[in-house]
Parts: C-alpha cells; sequence; structure tokens
C-alpha cells in the first residue's frame, strides 16, 4: 500500500490527480486544503473508498505536522498555493506566506520518512523568454513576480533538501493546464464562460501574446507515469504542451466553437505579468506521456460536453 498526501487537493490539478491515483486500490490518499480558493464539490469520490479529506492549512504547521505524524505518508505531492495572476498580483504578501508551506512540507517530510516529494512548480518562473523552446536546465529563472520568486524558491528548497537529508524530489514545472473543473481566473474557463453567456471577451493589449494549453488528461497521465515508473528523480520536467497560440486566436476558436454571439474587445496590457510568449521545451513531457498531445480544439470540446462546472463556477463567482 502506498500512502499519498496531496495538499491543494481541492483545487483543479489535484483533484484530478488525486482521482487518478485512486483507481489504484493500493493507494491510500489523503487530500488536504484550506478551502481558500479550491472548492469541496472538487473532491473526487472513490470506488475503493481509499480517498480522505482533512480541512487544514499547509502554511501553520500545528495543521499540516498533526496530519503527517498520524498518516505518515509515503509520498507528498505538494501542489497547495494562491495561484491565479491577477490574485497573485494583488495579493503578494500572501503569496510569499506560502514559503512556510514549503518549509513545513520538507521539515516533516524529511523526519517522518516521506520517500519522495513532488513539488506543482510554474512556467512563471521562466519570466521573459530569453530562449525558445524553455528548457528545464538552460533557461533561465528570471521573473521577478512574488508567485514566480515562491516558485522558484521552493525548487531551491527541494534541491538543499536533496543534498543535505538525502529528501528526493521530482519538480513539476505547470505550462497552462485547463480542462471542466478549472475556475473562472484561468483564461480558457473565462473564456468560455463569457461566450456560453454571450458576453464580451476582453484580451489584454492586442492578444498576440502566445501560450501553450495543455488538457489535464495529459497533465495526469504525464505526472502519474511519473510516480509509477520512478522517472525524473531528483529532475525538473516541464508539463505542457509545445504548440503556440495567440490568445486573440484562442478567443476566436472559442466563439466559433460555441457558436456564441460574444464580441472580441481589447483591453489595456496588463502591467506586469503577462509574458509576451511561453513555450516549454517539452522532450521530458513526451517521455513521459508517450502519445500526442490532446489537440486544443478536442480538449475544449471535452469542456463544452461538460458543462457541470463551467456554469456552475461562473455563475457562483459572479456573485461574488
Amino acid at each position: 500500500m502506498k500512502k499519498i498526501l496531496i495538499t491543494g487537493g481541492a483545487g483543479f490539478i489535484a483533484s484530478c490527480l488525486a482521482e487518478k491515483l485512486s483507481e489504484n486500490a493500493e493507494n491510500h490518499i489523503v487530500i488536504v486544503d484550506d478551502l481558500s480558493t479550491g472548492s469541496i464539490e472538487k473532491i473526487p469520490q472513490s470506488k475503493h473508498d481509499n480517498i480522505r479529506f482533512i480541512k487544514a492549512d499547509v502554511n501553520v504547521f500545528e495543521d499540516i505536522s498533526n496530519i503527517f505524524f498520524s498518516f505518515q505518508p509515503d509520498y507528498v505531492f505538494h501542489y497547495a498555493a494562491l495561484v491565479g495572476v491577477k490574485r497573485t498580483l494583488d495579493n503578494p504578501v500572501k503569496v510569499l506566506n506560502d514559503v512556510s508551506g514549503i518549509k513545513n512540507i520538507l521539515n516533516l517530510s524529511k523526519s517522518t520518512g516521506v520517500k519522495r516529494v513532488y513539488y506543482s512548480s510554474s512556467s512563471e518562473v521562466y519570466g521573459e523568454p530569453v530562449e525558445l523552446p524553455q528548457h528545464e536546465e538552460t533557461t533561465p529563472l528570471n521573473s521577478r513576480l512574488p508567485y514566480a520568486i515562491v516558485k522558484n524558491i521552493g525548487e531551491a528548497y527541494l534541491k538543499a533538501y536533496k543534498k543535505e537529508f538525502g529528501l528526493d524530489f521530482t519538480v513539476f514545472r505547470f505550462f497552462n493546464t485547463y480542462g471542466p473543473k478549472q475556475s473562472k481566473d484561468f483564461v480558457i474557463s473565462k473564456f468560455i464562460n463569457r461566450a456560453l453567456t454571450n458576453t464580451d471577451i476582453g484580451v489584454f493589449g492586442d492578444g498576440s501574446q502566445t501560450r501553450t494549453f495543455c488538457y489535464v488528461n495529459d497533465n495526469i497521465e504525464a505526472t502519474t507515469n511519473a510516480f509509477y515508473k520512478n522517472l525524473f528523480i531528483d529532475d525538473v520536467v516541464n508539463i505542457g504542451s509545445d504548440i503556440e497560440m495567440t490568445i486573440l486566436d484562442l478567443a476566436k476558436t472559442i466563439v466559433r466553437l460555441t457558436g456564441s454571439k460574444s464580441k472580441i474587445v481589447h483591453l489595456p496590457p496588463l502591467a506586469e505579468g503577462d509574458m509576451t510568449r511561453r513555450q516549454p521545451d517539452a522532450t521530458k513531457m513526451k517521455q513521459l506521456l508517450n502519445k500526442n498531445f490532446i489537440p486544443l480544439e478536442d480538449g475544449l470540446k471535452k469542456i463544452l460536453a461538460d458543462t457541470r462546472y463551467i456554469l456552475s463556477d461562473f455563475r457562483s463567482q459572479e456573485k461574488d
């Protein structure tokens, strides 16, 4: 039996990870989340009854230490973090507080016999591209945004704990991942929500900035393959598609697929945080996936076929 702790497990990607891992009856999973941005509705049900949820804040040592010492996890997926460009720009101090959670997780992991820590880093650490595609080893981590700095600090902590204490790790640098459970803070879900309600879709600047989009199933398949096959231990892996698209073209695609009457309007460029291009070197990702990426239009159609999360999330948050 593998005992697995997933922090931030009421969030989008982490809840999908928990659902996939729970398919193996030998996995016993504890999800930890303070529900500040996650949702209890996203926590999956398991046919093997091998998922347990505990509301706790990883940034509070007393909260998370009790869970470590009672559960004694073999593996930790540390996905808890304040996310979303606007939210992290508006709350820089709260973002920086996540360093406490990283330290708590690593100190408790080394003290309780955890075999490996999997860490959700971000493409944000790369900042403005100086090299494309953005390679894990050769591209400098040059962003000055608090969110990116915290992710970079987390990576540095993992490497330091490996060197000093022998604690194994794998860093996943997530590029834009999308899917049905994603909240409306993120570009694809935001655009879909607006298209479905025939509301104007705003793009920042001229919309020429590019991103790559990874359907959540590809993300989960790659990361769980790394886990089960013991791949990229003490290493960093870009998790994302390498196919670029402009934000303007993304908006046009969503309008076309939904048959929406939404108009695309141009907003003033963001003062910071909106990088001109982003494209990962996906060599390691392709090794983990061992198949073609799910095309963007196919992924968008999957979301549109399952509007349970899209519309309910949109309506609830529009009231906030």
